[in-house]
């Protein structure tokens, strides 16, 4: 394995592609929300609606991004990563040009599969390609720009949408996939895949009944969360999926217990610092992802911002995290993650305590802002110290497979807060995305989030080791 210097040009041309691939992702993650309303308004539907927009694509991204891992293992991470970039750039053409509202969650479930063949193997291809202090500051630089992305998204969602229309939220991310595709493809995936012997082969065959069981159990629980407070949860549809999702997820762990290869190695939680890492992921990102879902449409609705404006708002926290970032990957491979991912993570839960305060004639100055700040400077603390964190728990040759299972950990956050935080904020099912009792649920889920983000700074504190990132031997 050639180890690259961060600053050479191969360097750099390594960082570019997975960061340019991943950030499509990921801001496609977040752009969305800021088009919500204006979706909302052209295709008549309220909170359920917006939910199946959003989880169509969480779902396939969460369910799939261990797949995406063990296919990049298997066949090469750069290959699988170039074909997962043109998918998604086809697939976000076909949102722009969706007549309905079936037609948009289909292909959002499309871009979702997509994106879980190149995140995963996005970062693993940085893992093996840098080491030591150079591994930390990529890793830095991959966890500032996709922090960076996803924090951008209702900037330049609300541009395109008060510019131009909601549909330019899709077609605007077609060109990073494709000219990612093109780095990888000329300088990375050019590299022969991992060598078929017969010994290799067999310890690298793919679960894909696994993939497919993974994929119907969250499908049906998520989908049952979503539908129940429109339909009633006594409604023989949600019970159906409700029960259909919970036989499948049974399956599902006895079928990981059994096979050979597991797509999920249950095997691999038994590093302290792997399922730490992870609990903290599912905790943090699922109230980023409560918080990110939830302020758009009040900013939009109950302060009365445009699209634009709206967006415009978390500007600070993003030039924060892409200042801050690589420096903070730096610093947690001399020093290692668990006291930043701990400050990090209850700064960022004191930044969405003071969101919780935004409500109709809210002033920016004074109540908007000081909370992007600190959300903004908590993130940059915690984002790439868990993410170097997680990869160093495994060995080298699972990496793939490691960065699969917290990218799908986080998503799979997204997924479950956002069917279920409207729920437990009382806003549920709700018709309206303005007035005062979205105004009221906002503020619970806010508080809530703050919670939740808390918790993971608490998780990180008990679990994850501080040895400077050394990578696990077991």
């Amino acid at each position: 394995m050639i180890v690259l210097k961060l600053h050479s040009a191969a360097g750099r041309w390594v960082v570019a592609g997975p960061v340019l691939g991943s950030g499509a992702v990921f801001l496609e993650s977040s752009v969305v929300n800021v088009a919500l309303p204006a979706i909302a308004r052209d295709f008549h539907f309220g909170v359920v609606g917006l939910q199946w927009v959003i989880n169509g694509y969480l779902l396939k991204l969460s369910a799939l991004m261990l797949l995406g891992g063990a296919l990049g293992d298997r066949f090469g991470r750069g290959r699988v990563f170039a074909i997962g970039c043109v998918a998604f750039a086809i697939a976000s053409g076909g949102c722009a040009l969706a007549p309905s509202l079936f037609t948009l969650v289909a292909l959002r479930v499309v871009q979702g599969a997509a994106g879980a063949l190149l995140v995963p193997n996005s970062l693993a291809m940085l893992d093996t390609a840098f080491a030591g202090e150079e591994r930390g500051a990529a890793i830095g630089q991959w966890a500032a720009w996709s922090a960076v992305s996803t924090a951008a998204g209702p900037f330049a969602g609300g541009w395109l949408v008060d510019a131009l229309s909601w549909r330019w939220v899709f077609s605007a991310v077609i060109l990073f996939a494709l000219v990612a595709a093109v780095i990888v493809t000329r300088h990375i995936a050019r590299a022969a895949p991992p060598k078929r012997t017969a010994k290799n082969a067999a310890s690298r065959r793919i679960d894909y009944l696994g993939a497919a069981l993974g994929t119907l159990a969250l499908a049906g629980i998520v989908g049952a969360l979503m539908s129940g407070p429109a339909i009633g949860f006594t409604d023989w549809r949600v019970l159906a999926a409700g029960f259909g999702g919970a036989v499948c997820m049974v399956a599902f762990v006895i079928l990981e217990r059994r096979v050979a290869k597991p797509i999920l190695a249950l095997s691999i939680f038994k590093s302290r610092q792997f399922s730490g890492v992870n609990a903290t992921t599912f905790l943090v990102y699922g109230a980023l992802s409560g918080l990110f879902f939830l302020l758009m449409p009040q900013l939009q609705g109950n302060l009365h911002y445009s699209a634009l404006r709206a967006g415009a708002a978390l500007t600070p926290s993003n030039v924060i995290m892409l200042v801050l970032s690589p420096s903070m990957g730096r610093l947690s491979a001399r020093i290692g993650p668990r006291l930043l991912m701990t400050i990090g993570g209850l700064v960022a839960a004191a930044g969405m305590v003071l969101f919780a305060r935004v409500h109709e004639g809210a002033s920016y100055l004074t109540t908007i802002l000081p909370a992007t700040i600190i959300f903004g400077i908590g993130l940059s603390i915690l984002v790439a110290p868990l993410t170097s964190a997680v990869l160093s728990a495994v060995k080298e040759g699972d990496t793939g497979i490691a960065s699969g299972i917290n990218n799908a950990v986080a998503r799979l956050a997204g997924l479950i807060a956002t069917a279920v935080l409207p729920l437990a904020a009382g806003i549920g099912g709700s018709a309206k995305l303005e007035g005062a009792a979205f105004s009221a649920g906002y503020t619970r889920a806010m508080l809530i989030s703050a919670g939740l983000c808390a918790a993971g700074a608490a998780v990180a504190w008990i679990t994850v080791r501080n040895d400077g990132g050394a990578r696990s031997a077991s």
